[in-house]
């Protein structure tokens, strides 16, 4: 299951999409950006916004559905 989410995320680099993380005590953050970067463990994802910021996240991120990516 989790070599299909890293497929399937490899196969969305650079593409501009949404993003909704569910964080810690039920805090709710909707962004777009566009994925940068994969490794073998976590995926780099550049924030459109004021900022540019970068962020990270895990293959397991994605199957426990704390983050959703549209």
């Amino acid at each position: 299951m989790i070599n299909k989410i890293k497929e399937d995320i490899k196969n969305q680099k650079g593409k501009k999409l949404k993003f909704r993380f569910n964080g810690a005590r039920n805090q709710i953050e909707e962004f777009e950006g566009i994925i940068v970067e994969t490794y073998n463990y976590i995926f780099t994802i550049k924030i459109i916004n004021e900022k540019n910021e970068l962020k990270s996240f895990t293959y397991s991120d994605v199957l426990i559905d704390n983050l959703e990516i549209y």
